[in-house]
C-alpha cells in the first residue's frame, strides 16, 4: 500500500507519515525533507536565494523520483498540490489522504514548533492567521478534489490519526477490492 499524505503545514503529514510508516514497516518519504537534503539548505534559504519557481521545480524533480511500485507513506509539501504534475504524479503515487485542521489550530501549532518557522518562509506578506485562511481557502478545493480520505487532525494525537487513517484507508480498500469481484 501506498499513502500519500496532503495538506497544509503543521496538519501533521510528517510526525504522522513517519508513525504510519513504523506501524506499517514501510519506507517514509517527506518531500520537503527530500528537497532540503538533496541542496543542503533549509526551504527558506532555498525560497530566498532561488524563489518559488525555483523550489517548485526542485519538489517536482523530488516527487517524480519516488518509487512507483514499491509501499511507502509519502508526505506531500503543502504546496505541492498547486502543480498539476504534482497532482497526476502524487495520485499514480498512492491512496491520498488530506491531513486538515482549522485555521486556529495549524498557528498554534505552527507558533509551537520552532523549527517549522526556521525552515519555511512565509508564504504571503500577510500576518499568521491572515496568510494561513488565506490559503487554506484557495487550496482547499484542490486538496479535497485529490483526497481518497480527508482525516481533521485537530486536537489529536498522532497515534490517534494513524489509527483514524489505517481505519478509513482500510475500509476503502475492502469497497475497492468488493468492486473489482463484481
Amino acid at each position: 500500500m501506498k499513502i500519500v499524505l496532503i495538506g497544509y503545514r503543521c496538519t501533521g503529514k510528517t510526525s504522522v507519515g513517519k508513525r504510519l510508516a513504523q506501524r506499517l514497516g514501510i519506507p517514509f518519504f517527506d518531500t520537503d525533507e527530500l528537497i532540503q537534503s538533496e541542496a543542503g539548505k533549509t526551504i527558506r534559504e532555498l525560497v530566498e536565494e532561488e524563489g518559488w519557481d525555483a523550489f517548485r521545480q526542485r519538489e517536482r524533480a523530488i516527487i517524480t523520483q519516488l518509487p512507483l511500485s514499491a509501499d511507502a507513506v509519502i508526505a506531500a509539501g503543502g504546496g505541492a498540490i498547486m502543480d498539476a504534475a504534482n497532482r497526476k504524479a502524487l495520485k499514480e503515487k498512492g491512496l491520498c489522504v488530506w491531513l486538515m485542521a482549522d485555521v486556529g489550530t495549524i498557528v498554534e501549532r505552527m507558533r509551537d514548533d520552532r523549527a517549522s518557522n526556521a525552515q519555511r518562509p512565509p508564504l504571503t506578506s500577510d500576518g499568521l492567521e491572515q496568510e494561513t485562511a488565506k490559503i487554506l481557502e484557495s487550496r482547499g478545493p484542490i486538496y479535497q478534489e485529490m483526497a481518497d480520505c480527508t482525516i481533521d487532525t485537530s486536537g489529536k494525537n498522532i497515534e490517534a490519526i494513524a489509527d483514524e487513517i489505517l481505519g478509513a484507508l482500510g475500509l476503502r480498500l475492502l469497497d475497492q477490492e468488493r468492486s473489482r469481484a463484481t
